[in-house]
């Protein structure tokens, strides 16, 4: 491995660990699965927290992301003696799964894309985005939960998608410390909403309406993929039917409290995410 490369990546990632530390609804969809797609998918699910928290990183430069991301891009591929085990356990599901190397570039591709892009001029750019980060990592998963129809593809496409609006209608305020706009630019416009008012976090009926506009966008990709769901395959699919009942469920909240993203971070609590959970694996025993 290049010099640079192995400074990079030398530090021992516990897939388990990682999950267990982060307070991510994707750990808690994981409770519907049996010990070995558990594992699997824990596995799966470090990967993409450590690519998401590279990006993020406020101790590391721009230069130094991009190389510990291209770092993860040559370790999906090629073993190295100086990886970190998870790149090996990474390498392993792949194998195992026959999973597309090229689905998991997309996700670093994703994050990359926070480096250099902080606007989005239309949706149509935005959902780029979208896809590589949200439905890339529901295609990858869906092959981990294991499925009979290919619909149900479509599923994990418009799942995502839904899911990642909602993140990015709840972030609003969040993105902005870090000097991000995901709403799409064509959309300020169209709600008479300008940038500068967005900066100073000024909440009146203009803001509302834009919040509504992108909650009903993402209600849509919600609706999307509970159609393309396959009968066949809803019970394979309970963590991520976990998945959108929680976020929907957020969306739903923030949508009755006129979006205040300025001032709040909007969370379902414990007990509302245990009925969620509790809901889906009655409804599909």
């Amino acid at each position: 491995m290049d010099p640079l490369l192995s400074a990079a990546v030398k530090t021992h990632v516990n897939a388990a660990k990682i999950t267990r530390q982060s307070k991510s609804n994707l750990a808690l969809a994981f409770i519907s699965l049996g010990r070995e797609r558990k594992r699997d998918i824990t596995i799966f699910y470090a990967f993409c927290r450590v690519i998401d928290d590279i990006a993020d990183s406020s101790e590391l430069s721009v230069a130094e992301k991009r190389v510990r991301l291209e770092a993860w891009r040559k370790m999906l591929r090629t073993a190295d003696a100086d990886e970190v085990p998870l790149a090996h356990d990474v390498r392993s599901l792949i194998d195992k799964y026959s999973l597309s190397t090229a689905m998991l570039e997309e996700i670093i591709a994703g994050v990359e894309m926070d480096l250099s892009i902080s606007r989005y001029a239309t949706f149509e750019e935005l959902r780029v985005y979208c896809y590589r980060v949200a439905s890339a990592v529901g295609l990858v998963s869906i092959e981990i939960f294991g499925y009979r129809n290919p619909r149900c593809k479509e599923y994990a496409l418009e799942l995502g998608l839904a899911l990642q609006m909602t993140n990015i209608i709840r972030d609003v305020g969040r993105d902005l410390r870090y000097g991000r706009i995901y709403l799409p630019q064509e959309d300020l416009a169209r709600l008479n909403y300008s940038e500068a008012e967005l900066q100073d976090r000024q909440y009146n009926e203009r803001f509302v309406r834009l919040m509504e506009f992108e909650a009903t966008r993402a209600q849509e990709f919600f609706s999307l993929a509970a159609a393309a769901l396959p009968s066949e395959d809803r019970r394979a699919m309970v963590p991520a039917q976990i998945m959108s009942s929680i976020y929907r469920g957020l969306l739903r909240q923030m949508e009755l409290d006129k979006f205040r993203v300025f001032e709040k971070e909007y969370r379902l609590s414990k007990m509302e995410k245990v009925g969620q959970i509790a809901a889906q694996l009655l409804k599909n025993l």
